[in-house]
């Protein structure tokens, strides 16, 4: 762990695959609200949702803007090892740069872990014209999965949990009417 942590329990900011698939232990997740940046879809794939040869695309949170998520609430004793794995997750190509920043719950505001994308690394994408973000969401299949599944469950948590996000409806929508489904 490269970045030094609140004493005590600590939050994470979840906004894409963290949302429906945490994989780590957590007290609580309540809805959250990150300002100062938006979800975004802006990085290229190259392990998860696409390889080398067919990157896929996935999200990442952009500076500008305003992103509603999920905070999940990690016990001080399970923080060291919530925050391992998040780095093993997170920031296997060293995409995304992590940071400790200010989220507003319903009952205040926290601090919580977030990663944000980094604009001067190789995989990231900025933004896309829609025929370039359909054909890597199309292609890309990585170790987890179809790019196109990614999108879909996000999406459908977000729409579960009463957050709209227009960009992500719409890309799903034209990538599904491009897929036939």
């Amino acid at each position: 762990m490269s970045l030094e942590r609140p004493k005590g329990d600590i939050w994470v900011f979840g906004y894409g695959s963290l949302i429906w698939r945490p994989n780590f232990p957590h007290k609580d997740a309540q809805a959250a609200l990150l300002r100062g940046y938006h979800r975004a879809p802006c990085i290229y794939s190259t392990n998860y949702r696409g390889t080398c040869e067919q990157p896929g695309l996935v999200l990442g949170l952009d500076r500008g803007g305003a992103c509603r998520g999920l905070a999940f609430h990690v016990a001080d004793r399970d923080a060291d090892a919530v925050i391992d794995y998040l780095y093993a997750r997170e920031m296997i190509n060293r995409v995304y740069r992590p940071r400790w920043t200010p989220v507003a719950l319903q009952t205040g505001s926290v601090t919580a872990l977030i990663f944000v994308a980094d604009r001067e690394h190789e995989q990231y994408a900025g933004k896309l014209s829609d025929e370039d973000a359909l054909k890597l969401i199309l292609q890309g299949c990585g170790k987890q999965g179809r790019c196109i599944d990614y999108f879909r469950n996000t999406l459908a948590h977000l729409d579960s949990l009463g957050i709209h996000d227009r960009t992500l409806t719409r890309i799903v929508g034209l990538v599904e009417s491009e897929a036939g489904i």
